[in-house]
C-alpha cells in the first residue's frame, strides 16, 4: 500500500511545521478542518465556530491546497477523513483546542466569566420549552454570572436588541432584518392536538381537509402560529372556524383538553404526559424554526459567546425538537 505524504515526513518535521502553522493564516484553516471532521459537515463545523459555511469551505481547500493532500472524502453533504486526513487531526486537535481555551482560561482568571451579566430576548414559548436545560448548564457553570430573560415578542426582542439592551435574541425568526444575523439551530415538527375523545383521536393520520372540519384554538391573530396555519388552509383552498383564542401553548392545551376545539402545536411544547392525542402533520404545516439573532458588527461579550456555545453544541447533538 502507498504511504500517503504525511506519512512520509518525519513526526519532528511535521510538528514543526504545525507550530509554525498558528502563526498567521494557518490557525484558522485548521481550526476550521478540526472542527469539519469532528462534525462530519461543513455547515455544521460553520454554526459550531461561528462563521459562515462558504468561509469554513474555503479555508479547509486552502488547507489541503498548501499540504498538497485531500484530507476529506466528500460524500455529499457528509464529508469523512482521509487516512492523512485522520494524521493530521490526531496531529493539530491538541493544538486548537489549547488555543480554543485560551480566551476562556485569561476571562475567567481576570473574572471576565466568572462575574457580570447577560441579557437574553426570547418569547415565552421560547422560555418554557427550550431554553431552560441551556439555562440551567450555563448557571451551573458560570454562578457568578446574573442573567436576566425578557419575555418579549419576536419584534420586540429585536427592537430590544437592535437598542443593544440585550445581547441577542432567541426564538423564531419570522421575518428578515437589515442588520441583523440569525443563526438557525433548533427545528420543531408541526403537531396536531385533540382531546382523548374527539373524532379525531381515532385516527393515526389526518388530512387537511378533516382539520378544517372542526373549530380550531389558536394563538392571538398577531402572532406567527395563525399566519403560517391561514397560509395552510388557503393554499388547499379550505375554510377553517377559530373558535377560541388563547394566549400561551400552556392555555391552548388546556383548552383542547377540554374538548372546546383543536389545535396545531409545536413540538417543543409537548412533554407527552398530557391527556391529549398528538398526530404529526409535517405533510401540511412547516416545521418551527428556532435559533440565535444577533446584531452585526456587535461586540459578543464572553458570557454571550459562553452561552452560545452551549446552545451550538447542543444544537449539533439533537435531532428536531
Amino acid at each position: 500500500m502507498k504511504e500517503s505524504k504525511l506519512d512520509q515526513e518525519p513526526t519532528r518535521h511535521t510538528l514543526r511545521r504545525l507550530t509554525h502553522a498558528y502563526q498567521g493564516s494557518r490557525l484558522p484553516q485548521l481550526r476550521s478542518f478540526c472542527y469539519a471532521a469532528q462534525a462530519g459537515s461543513i455547515s455544521k463545523a460553520a454554526e459550531r465556530i461561528f462563521l459562515s459555511q462558504p468561509t469554513v469551505s474555503l479555508q479547509v481547500q486552502a488547507l489541503e491546497r498548501e499540504l498538497k493532500t485531500a484530507l476529506f472524502e466528500r460524500r455529499g453533504p457528509k464529508i469523512a477523513l482521509t487516512p492523512e486526513g485522520r494524521t493530521l487531526y490526531e496531529m493539530a486537535w491538541p493544538l486548537v483546542e489549547s488555543l480554543d481555551g485560551l480566551d476562556e482560561k485569561f476571562a475567567a482568571r481576570r473574572g471576565g466569566v466568572e462575574a457580570g451579566r447577560l441579557d437574553i430576548a426570547a418569547g415565552e414559548s421560547t422560555l418554557l420549552y427550550l431554553l431552560p436545560p441551556f439555562v440551567k448548564a450555563f448557571a451551573d457553570r458560570y454562578p457568578g454570572i446574573e442573567l436576566k430573560l425578557h419575555n418579549v415578542t419576536g419584534r420586540d426582542g429585536v427592537a430590544m436588541l437592535r437598542a443593544d439592551q440585550v445581547d441577542f435574541a432567541v426564538g423564531p425568526m419570522t421575518e428578515e432584518g437589515e442588520g441583523l444575523d440569525y443563526r438557525d439551530l433548533f427545528a420543531a415538527d408541526p403537531i396536531l392536538i385533540a382531546a382523548k375523545d374527539h373524532p379525531l383521536s381515532r385516527k393515526k393520520k389526518v388530512t387537511i381537509r378533516e382539520i378544517a372540519a372542526h373549530p380550531l384554538i389558536l394563538p392571538p391573530r398577531h402572532l406567527a402560529t395563525w399566519r403560517v396555519v391561514d397560509f395552510a388552509f388557503h393554499k388547499h383552498k379550505l375554510k377553517y372556524h377559530v373558535k377560541l383564542e388563547a394566549g400561551g401553548w400552556e392555555v391552548i392545551k388546556r383548552y383542547v383538553e377540554l374538548g372546546l376545539g383543536i389545535s396545531i402545536v409545536a413540538s417543543i411544547c409537548l412533554t407527552g404526559k398530557e391527556a391529549l392525542t398528538m398526530i404529526p402533520v409535517t405533510r401540511y404545516f412547516p416545521k418551527r424554526r428556532y435559533g440565535v439573532v444577533t446584531r452585526k458588527g456587535k461586540f459578543m461579550s464572553p458570557q454571550a459567546q459562553r452561552f452560545l456555545e452551549i446552545m451550538t453544541k447542543a444544537a449539533s447533538k439533537r435531532g428536531p425538537l
